[in-house]
């Protein structure tokens, strides 16, 4: 998780944006059940109407309700409304007091409406409750004012309302006060005005809902767009650092972690990390805000049903509980699975042609499948496991609302709940266990992608055993250039418990040729990997005119040399691109001598693109001679001082091989050149010739040389040549 964070920490701004936009969004996402409240109880079932005190009312209502209240609210209630219209109608003041005015209609209003229900109920010659008109109001109204002539009227009113409300407990009385609405709407049905009250209040709060949805929509738009940039950052980040790291690896690096893994870990291990951070971002931030948000509200509507949530909450954790042990080895186990399966895909579809040569496309393929069921059962388990989830969850989210009906169903018999409070403690209750599952979705994916991290992290921290020195030295502005120089030097490769080169020793000179031979797998590759420090010596040292490759920077040190692989390297492009690899400061008449020196002109013009052509990846569209004779005019074309061909002349015909060293003579009088090789032909007109044989020099000299001292060469030579070639060499000299 703290690699997670430590990647969104560099994106702090964009983190902070999405908290308070997330902020916003869980603000109209927690509004919208009281807006549904609002219109379910008050735009619906109270006909619009907020408050006991009405907006306008007609003189003889006015009247006969205060005559229900203390002489202190009636002369506040009359005061708060203006002189009666043509109508006889009063409108309250926008200024007037709306908190005092709701203690003083209260009580009035239920009391003036149960005495007209009861008007309509004895009209009706009924004992049952009966909805009052506004002829009964009116009637009442009436009444009323003809009782309040007598002498006293007024105070036994107000005697006789006090003693028969403390007669009634808090509870009934409660049930009293939410009936006060129905007076004003009766009113404003005398009016005439009653359902334009109501469509004016829906359509308020409706337009009130609909720009919160907006907002929360362009809301959850913008904290999407910023999340998925910040996740495209992150992972344009990390391939950056991997990629860096891993081109600065040496081959023990490379080969610790192999191909495919590092292909795995660029690509696939990132979009890992890349998708979490969204989830971060857009859940992990956002969860918690609704789900506090949503117990802060359930909290304040003080329903008696919060034990529901704390029950919901409890199984839903419990069930992720159980989930997570059983998923999370197999979560682990996916990345290493991914891995082989790169890892058998990339040596099946490198190495086709072996396969179809030896007959073994049914034996790969069953080697293929066994990587794929793997990664296929353990995927399957994970998303099984996933899948299973969900109808516990919905069974969990629907028994909530079942309990919550149930009991809200109580609540509202007893006159504690209505229909749109109820219907907002369960929109209520599930944003909470929303959030408490979005968590735990979040908790699942993480392993997955905590191994991934954990993958990259590897990589980026694992240091390169080649690295540039502190204090890096030049090499000498005067003298010859070009002097290689082996000093003792024995390499051991890495984890192995003997020495690959033992004492090696010898020195390449400027305008000669150094020829390395001998048989497969006694170090010749080896030895020359330790000039372009792909590997560094374990003992002793090699310089170039007198300074340890070690002290060099590798640019510096790369710079004085010209590499051609033992196996030709293209790169998709032009063959001018491939060519110019070597630096910008090539031209195209450097490429096109290049080429002619390497003996590649031929081939080149005989392509309708000439210089232009395609080469595909990997140099896939030239045959394996050409893509040798291509990657000598790229080390040609830069005009390196030091020469270092590692066996590249192996798939070149006799005649082509002469023309190429004869040309390349000529290009490299004044440089050194350091040839690995297996034919004797090759090597035949070295100045110096390096015999190794188990990692040792057992040879060293000029071919004529090494035939009178040396019984390996000799070996070889008889093995490449027939006696009669042997015989015209030695009448030659």
């Amino acid at each position: 998780m703290t690699k997670f964070f430590k990647q969104l920490g560099r994106h702090w701004a964009a983190c902070l944006a999405v908290v308070a936009l997330l902020i916003v969004q869980a603000y109209c996402d927690l509004s919208l059940p009281d807006y549904t409240s609002k219109i379910v109880d008050t735009g619906i079932q109270q006909g619009g109407i907020e408050s006991p005190v009405p907006d306008t009312v007609r003189s003889t209502t006015l009247q006969a309700l205060e005559l229900l209240m203390s002489e202190d609210d009636a002369a506040l209630a009359d005061e708060a409304y203006s002189d009666p219209d043509a109508d006889g109608v009063r409108t309250l003041n926008p200024d007037a007091d709306t908190a005092a005015l709701e203690n003083a209609f209260t009580t009035p209003d239920v009391v003036l409406y149960m005495a007209a229900a009861k008007n309509a109920a004895t009209a009706a010659g009924t004992t049952d409750t009966v909805v009052p008109t506004a002829y009964d109001l009116d009637a009442v109204a009436t009444q009323l004012a003809a009782a309040s002539q007598a002498p006293g009227a007024r105070e036994m009113l107000q005697s006789q309302l006090t003693d028969g409300l403390a007669q009634l407990d808090e509870t009934v009385a409660d049930s009293l006060s939410s009936q006060a609405m129905l007076l004003v709407a009766l009113e404003y049905d005398a009016q005439g005005i009653a359902h334009d009250v109501q469509m004016s209040y829906l359509l308020r709060t409706g337009g009130q809902m609909l720009a919160l949805t907006l907002l929360m929509v362009a809301v959850a738009v913008a904290v999407g767009f910023i999340a998925s940039r910040v996740s495209a950052a992150i992972g344009r980040d990390l391939r950056r650092d991997v990629f860096r790291t891993v081109v600065g690896y040496s081959n023990a690096e490379i080969e610790k972690f192999s191909t495919a893994s590092l292909i795995t870990r660029t690509t696939n291990d990132i979009q890992q990390v890349q998708f979490v951070c969204v989830i971060l971002l857009r859940m992990v931030a956002y969860a918690p805000i609704l789900g506090i948000g949503g117990i802060m509200h359930v909290a304040s509507g003080n329903t008696g049903l919060e034990w529901i949530i704390f029950v919901a909450v409890a199984a839903l954790l419990a069930l992720i509980a159980v989930l997570m042990n059983v998923a999370m080895p197999k979560f682990k186990q996916m990345q290493v699975l991914v891995d082989r399966l790169n890892l058998v895909s990339r040596e099946i579809l490198t190495g086709i042609m072996p396969i179809r040569a030896f007959s073994r496309e049914e034996f790969e393929e069953k080697r293929f499948d066994r990587a794929n069921t793997d990664l296929m059962k353990t995927q399957l388990f994970t998303n099984r496991t996933m899948v299973a989830m969900m109808p516990f969850m919905t069974l969990i989210m629907n028994g909530t609302s079942l309990l919550i009906v149930w009991f809200g169903g109580k609540a509202m018999d007893l006159g504690s709940m209505q229909v749109g409070e109820m219907i907002a403690f369960i929109t209520y209750t599930m944003q909470i266990v929303m959030s408490f599952l979005m968590l735990s979705m979040v908790a699942v994916m993480l392993p997955r992608a905590g191994v991934a991290a954990d993958r990259i992290d590897e990589v980026i921290k694992t240091p390169s055993t080649i690295h540039d020195p502190a204090a890096p030295k030049a090499l000498p502005a005067d003298g010859t250039h070009g002097v290689v120089a082996f000093h003792d030097v024995s390499f051991r490769y890495p984890g192995s418990d003997e020495d690959a080169l033992e004492h090696i020793s010898f020195t390449a000179r400027p305008g000669e040729t150094t020829a390395i031979i001998g048989s497969t797998g006694c170090g010749k590759s080896t030895l020359l990997n330790l000039i372009p420090r792909f590997y560094d010596v374990t003992e002793g040292s090699v310089t170039i005119d007198g300074v340890d490759v070690r002290d060099m920077t590798q640019a510096q040190l790369h710079d004085e040399l010209g590499y051609v692989p033992q196996k030709g390297v293209l790169f998709s492009g032009t063959i001018t691109s491939n060519l110019k690899f070597g630096g910008d400061h090539i031209t195209d008449a450097d490429a096109e001598q290049a080429a002619e020196i390497a003996q590649a002109t031929e081939f080149i013009s005989a392509k309708p693109e000439g210089f232009d052509s395609p080469i595909a990846q990997g140099g896939s569209n030239v045959s394996g001679g050409q893509k040798q004779r291509l990657s000598i005019a790229r080390a040609i074309a830069k005009h390196p001082q030091i020469y270092l061909f590692d066996d590249s002349f192996s798939a070149l015909d006799y005649k082509t091989d002469v023309a190429l060293r004869r040309a390349l003579k000529a290009k490299t009088d004044n440089a050194t050149v350091i040839i690995v090789a297996q034919r004797i032909s090759t090597v035949l007109h070295a100045n110096q010739i390096l015999v190794l044989d188990e990692g040792r020099i057992v040879g060293k000299g000029t071919h004529a040389q090494l035939m009178e001292s040396c019984p390996a060469y000799q070996e070889i030579a008889r093995s490449q040549l027939s006696q009669k070639e042997l015989n015209l060499q030695k009448e030659g000299e």
